[in-house]
């Protein structure tokens, strides 16, 4: 027998290895019946127990525990190994306990089994600890989707090999990425160095740098944005002893609208000229994926979607849902849905609902969803009833999942609309007037959040009259595109198929990290630096920097996955797209991208600056930002002076004024406002 910290191990073993401590306890206590004996060493529990005369040790890791580094210098650099995370970063220190159980514990091992998530990530996590210390071909793997006892005991009944189409492709992926964000980076942070003489944290990346671009393309067209002025002519009109308000169009000039507006209140009426009533099927929705999770709880609840990510974490180790990171919307059969049921009806706040579930029938399925996953099985409650009091975030995540897994076995909901097209008798004016009414609440009583607005407006006949109860006219402009939310730029990724579910919200939040995005409120808005990075990666490394570039990579390590190709020829096709356009960008550029980084981290003062802004001037006083505000300013007055005859005084106070004008646009036009200046360049 060989001590280990608390306990004495003995001479031959199988080791486990978990993910993380919380899954390694679960798995410790699903094998070994309730006779794992927890120990513990350099700070880190791990457990033993032995079934049929065979030993069992079950070893944590904390998440990866190898990264990818280089012994050198300055770039391009194609040359690198896997060293220990505690070894090569500095936030990583925690890891190297788990480092040093490991590496004791495979001291007496005969066989490995990785139990580590079954993803391409789990993949080679295990798999980097096994070649670290163990013989691989010694190696097998567990495969579960959920750790309740069930799941964990039938996947060691079944082993498998180790999953290597999986870990190769795991392996590329973490190669590529490592391949551009050091290259890149260094480039960035080198040109920098060469003029300030200063090294500054920049990061770029396969993944990342189109994501900023795309953010800060998002936000500079808000910034840049003249809204038009437009005239709305409002109605309240009623019926039987109810009201509505009705919008009979927009025009471009107020007398358009105040005469549309004067003939309705001459009329006092107007008539229904088409009448439709429709009974529209609402079918139940899929279970979550992980990209549909994190919009809803965005959506109902407000969080990022990595604060939803780390929470489906923990509730997965606590084994009340199963695994997270899927893009499956579907649930094969092999899932027990009953006996989930059953467990979920001990619940009291879900007991009536699985009632009528099971009332239809005695054997439930989940509606399937268009997306799969070869992995995991759609997001779903396993049943089980949390072990402890959860908190408010955690409760309500959980209550999601489990909604929304309920409400796609229940019956479609009904849904009536009526719609009225009203008209202005003697002009070409019309209006809707929509009613929605839930006459079946289907699977919306299990999953209120979808539930639509409803208001009841009744089936006129074609002639009838609605009275005009009173008619205002208002001005309205139009709006900038909405800004991107850290969902919202998930979503979109999860559209350019570029990332993966478990590192598209990691990406966003490293783009905060990285000061080059912030947040007001809930809207996503760019740095100074973060305008520098993304504008000079799309001028130096347009290439490196696109989507298409990212989503031919990711089809690529798709390809390895499937069989079709290998890490080698993927990983050698990149290093010649890298080294030929680093080569390129070395030779000829780095000094004026160090200097436009060093202008927009404060470090070197413009020559000349902005008379707006302080940043530096490009041309007529202004910053490239607010020269362009001007530009559009200019462009949009004649349109403005048509719809409203204002002067270009009275265009710039209104501009000033208006929520939905950028802000450069704004801040150029308080800037002419002050000083006089581009009168007569319109005048």
């Amino acid at each position: 027998m060989v001590r280990l910290g608390t306990c004495a191990l003995p001479h031959r073993y199988v080791v486990i290895v978990a993910e993380k401590p919380k899954a390694g306890r679960r798995i410790a206590e699903a094998l070994g019946g309730g006779r794992a004996r927890e120990c513990r060493a350099w700070g880190v529990p791990y457990w033993v127990f032995s079934v049929d005369g065979t030993y069992y040790v079950v070893a944590p890791s904390a998440g990866h525990l190898f990264g990818l580094t280089t012994g050198e210098s300055g770039f391009p650099v194609f040359s690198y190994e896997w060293a220990p995370l505690w070894a090569i970063e500095e936030d990583a220190r925690y890891t190297r306990k788990f480092f040093e159980l490991l590496r004791q514990v495979f001291r007496g091992a005969y066989m490995a089994i990785n139990a580590c998530d079954y993803d391409i990530e789990g993949s080679v996590i295990g798999y980097l600890i096994i070649r670290a210390f163990f013989d691989v071909r010694r190696a097998r793997r567990m495969k579960f989707s959920a750790l309740t006892p069930t799941d964990i005991r039938r996947a060691f009944r079944r082993l498998e090999p180790l999953d290597w189409s999986m870990i190769e492709a795991g392996l590329a992926r973490h190669e590529l990425d490592w391949l551009w964000g050091v290259n890149v980076s260094r480039a960035l942070m080198d040109s920098l160095k060469e003029v300030a003489g200063r090294r500054v944290v920049l990061s770029a990346g396969r993944v990342q740098s189109p994501t900023l671009i795309e953010a800060v393309r998002r936000d500079r067209e808000r910034r840049l944005h003249v809204p038009l002025p437009r005239f709305v002519v409002e109605a309240r009109v009623g019926h039987a002893g109810r009201a509505w308000r009705v919008r009979f169009g927009t025009f471009e000039t107020r007398a358009e609208a105040e005469a549309l507006a004067a003939r309705l209140r001459r009329l006092g009426y107007v008539e229904v000229v088409s009448a439709s009533h429709r009974l529209v099927t609402m079918p139940p929705p899929p279970p979550f994926n992980l990209g549909d999770l994190q919009s809803e709880a965005a959506r109902v609840y407000g969080y990022s979607p990595m604060r939803t990510q780390d929470i489906a974490e923990q509730l997965y180790l606590e084994a009340l849902i199963s695994y997270p990171r899927t893009n499956s919307q579907k649930i094969p059969p092999t899932v027990d849905v009953t006996s989930i049921l059953e467990g979920l009806a001990r619940q009291p706040r879900y007991a009536v609902l699985v009632r009528k579930i099971l009332a239809r029938t005695p054997t439930p399925r989940p509606r399937q969803g268009s997306k799969d996953d070869p992995a995991h099985p759609a997001i779903h409650p396993t049943g089980a009833a949390p072990e402890r009091p959860l908190g408010r975030d955690e409760d309500r995540v959980y209550d999601l999942v489990v909604r929304r897994f309920l409400a796609s076995m229940m019956p479609p909901a009904r849904v009536a609309a009526v719609t009225l097209t009203l008209a202005v008798p003697g002009a070409r004016a019309v209006a809707r007037l929509s009613g929605v009414e839930v006459v079946e609440a289907g699977w919306l009583e299990a999953y209120p959040f979808s539930r639509p607005s409803e208001q009841r407006v009744p089936l006129l006949p074609r002639g009838a009259r609605l009275k005009v109860l009173g008619v205002s006219v208002r001005a309205e402009y139009t709006r900038p595109p909405d800004p991107y939310t850290k969902a919202s730029l998930v979503r979109w990724m999860e559209a350019q198929g570029i990332g993966t579910e478990s590192t598209r919200a990691r990406i966003v939040e490293l783009l905060f990290d990285r000061n080059y995005l912030r947040l007001r409120g809930r809207a996503i808005e760019a740095t100074d630096l973060g305008f520098a990075v993304a504008e000079l990666l799309e001028r130096y490394f347009p290439q490196l920097a696109s989507v298409d570039l990212t989503r031919y990579f990711e089809r690529k390590l798709e390809e390895i996955r499937r069989g079709v190709t290998t890490r080698a020829q993927v990983v050698e096709e990149a290093k010649r797209v890298l080294r030929r356009l680093l080569l390129d960008f070395k030779a000829k550029h780095m000094r004026e991208v160090g200097l436009e980084l060093a202008k927009s981290l404060g470090i070197v003062r413009p020559g000349r600056r902005c008379r707006v802004c302080g940043r530096e001037e490009e041309s007529e006083g202004l910053c490239r930002f607010h020269l362009e505000a001007l530009r559009r300013l200019r462009a949009a007055y004649p349109e403005w002076r048509r719809r409203l005859g204002c002067s270009f005084r009275e265009y710039l106070s209104l501009l000033a004024r208006r929520p939905e004008a950028g802000l450069w646009v704004k801040e150029v036009a308080e800037h002419l406002l002050k000083t006089g200046q581009g009168y007569a360049d319109v005048a």
